[in-house]
């Protein structure tokens, strides 16, 4: 057995699935990994579910969105201001780190901050710019100050091009898979349900479209849904990422490099 194969069966022998009682074996243990996954969920997420949010839970929201998102823009030119507020402080920056939109901001800045750094004492600023397609254009209006870049895999190519493989961190598929996976579900859970967010969550649970996709297709897209819990969630979980020191590989490479 190679070491690869060793690393992937845990040092064990694998199984002969084409042995009828070890297909049988591996099925079963297939199931109960899948039913205490769904056990553990169902802790926090199958809660009672209210019609309707109370007003006075709609200001606790909307006060914990500030609290949260204090500092940063929102609303519908929300990404056109936080590019021009980046690009403003750049001009006093002495290293530039480049992401696509204003949750990718967040959680940069807050992986260093929890990290102990403080990227404005350090004069690095990042620079949400709008989308990978704006690369260039915000390329032409700085210089070789750049350091590094933050994308999704989809957008991979285009960062490589701007600013070489080196200089590039790639997520998988994109930040919020990486997060997501980090933590794992029953901790994102958990942050739902601190949030007052079950609600929301059980309604997207419950549409057509995702009551049979599986759980981490059904909170990425809880987490995406918006571009405000976005950016909340951003925080979050790179919080929680920090705290139990896994925090995904592209962001510490980036502040290892930065």
């Amino acid at each position: 057995m190679t070491d690869d194969h060793a690393d992937l069966t845990n040092g064990r022998q694998p199984a002969n699935l084409n042995h009828p009682r070890e297909e049988k074996t591996a099925r079963s243990r297939c199931r109960r990994r899948e039913t205490l996954a769904a056990y553990r969920l169902s802790a926090v997420v199958a809660k009672p579910m209210m019609a309707t949010m109370p007003p006075e839970w709609k200001d606790r929201r909307r006060e914990r969105d500030r609290r949260v998102l204090a500092g940063y823009v929102s609303g519908p030119a929300a990404p056109v201001e936080a590019t021009a507020r980046a690009l403003a402080k750049a001009g006093t920056a002495t290293a530039l780190i480049l992401v696509e939109g204003i949750s990718d901001q967040i959680a940069v800045e807050t992986a260093a901050h929890c990290r102990g750094r403080d990227l404005d004492a350090e004069h690095v600023t990042v620079v949400p710019i709008g989308g990978a397609h704006a690369l260039g254009r915000v390329l032409g209006e700085l210089d070789t100050r750049v350091l590094a870049g933050l994308c999704d895999l989809r957008e991979a190519g285009i960062f490589r091009r701007g600013l070489g493989p080196a200089r590039t961190h790639v997520c998988v598929d994109d930040l919020e898979d990486e997060l997501i996976r980090a933590v794992g579900t029953d901790v994102f859970a958990a942050l739902i349900d601190a949030q007052g967010d079950l609600g929301s969550f059980h309604a997207l649970r419950s549409q057509p479209a995702w009551r049979d996709r599986s759980v981490d297709d059904q909170m990425r897209r809880f987490l995406t849904s918006g571009s405000r819990r976005k950016s909340r969630y951003a925080r979050l979980l790179v919080e929680a990422a920090v705290d139990r020191d896994v925090l995904p590989r592209p962001l510490d490479d980036l502040l290892s490099n930065a």
